[in-house]
């Protein structure tokens, strides 16, 4: 198991060759490998979200797609069709881009609902239905999608359907001077962002790794104390004013789930409440649905959880 969580956090320093700052954004999309989730990736453009996802598949052993989600997308394209071969004369299946191990769905809210509703059997079951029958898809299977949060023009947004499916969503912010510096620096020195091979980017982790990983994390202890404070969390947040839908049993879920793969990762062998605090934010924050008029009065969901989180009480 040691080597199954050397290989892990292998995997940061690999992606920190490419990608300059948001190490929550990587740990986070490590934890998602680590729980089978998916994870959903926000940020302006321009701040490195397609390159953190890239060097990530570049450091894996796996297979990886990417789907460039436009407005005439339509569902076949990402799950597959059935073709008609002229020269046997029969119909065959033929695979779409959702049959990998790493999908990269580039600015998901940038295709209409009948193409993001393809995705969510795909996300809830790991398996595509066509024509009447179902169709396993590989293991590991872990989506990856990214958007942006400031342009709404010819974009659709996700519906809570599907946004629950995401295990955590991550924010990624403008970097800091000194990290800017460091990507201006790296860039000065020859660095293509095409190219991550010549960056030093090489696979450190596969689905063996993965497989021990998850093993080791299903052995993680959680005591009643954590569960309970888990569950106080969100239930605090569906008894709001400023809330119209809290947090779900099925994000309280994913909220120990991670919490148990970063203790495992912290190296410990069982969770407390501060890893269920550190977790909180990227896990919930998606699942929370604020009022129109509260977020008039600039209400956000991680205001709320900053809220629910300094005024649950934390077990000791």
């Amino acid at each position: 198991m040691q080597d199954a969580r050397a290989a892990l956090i292998a995997l940061r320093t690999e992606v920190g060759k490419a990608v300059v700052g948001n190490d929550a954004a990587v740990t986070g999309l490590i934890l998602a490998l680590l729980c089978r989730g998916h994870v959903l990736l926000e940020g302006v453009p321009g701040v490195a979200k397609t390159l953190l996802v890239r060097a990530l598949a570049a450091s894996l052993d796996l297979k990886t797609t990417r789907v460039q989600f436009t407005p005439d997308l339509m569902p076949g394209d990402v799950t597959g069709s059935i073709v008609y071969d002229a020269h046997s004369g029969e119909f065959s299946f033929r695979e779409g881009p959702v049959f990998t191990n790493l999908l990269l769905a580039d600015e998901i809210n940038r295709t209409p609902p009948k193409t993001q509703s393809s995705l969510l059997e795909a996300m809830e079951e790991r398996q595509v239905s066509i024509d009447g029958t179902s169709r396993p898809l590989p293991d590991p299977f872990v989506v990856v999608a990214t958007q942006n949060p400031v342009e709404y023009e010819g974009t659709y947004p996700l519906p809570e359907a599907q946004l629950d499916r995401f295990l955590l969503k991550l924010t990624m912010l403008a970097p800091s001077r000194e990290d800017e510096i460091g990507i201006l620096w790296r860039h000065a020195q020859g660095f293509d962002p095409r190219n991550l091979a010549a960056a030093g980017v090489r696979p450190v982790a596969g689905a063996a790794e993965l497989a021990a990983a998850r093993e080791a994390v299903a052995k993680v202890t959680v005591g009643p104390e954590v569960i309970g404070y888990v569950v106080d969390l969100c239930r605090a947040t569906r008894e709001l004013p400023a809330v119209r839908i809290g947090v779900s049993p099925r994000g309280a879920t994913a909220l120990l789930a991670v919490t148990r793969a970063w203790a495992w990762l912290s190296g410990r062998d069982y969770a407390t409440p501060d890893d269920v605090k550190a977790l909180a934010r990227p896990a919930l924050r998606h699942r929370l649905d604020v009022r129109p008029e509260a977020e008039l009065e600039g209400v956000t969901a991680d205001g709320v959880l900053d809220r629910v989180l300094a005024s649950v009480p934390v077990p000791r």
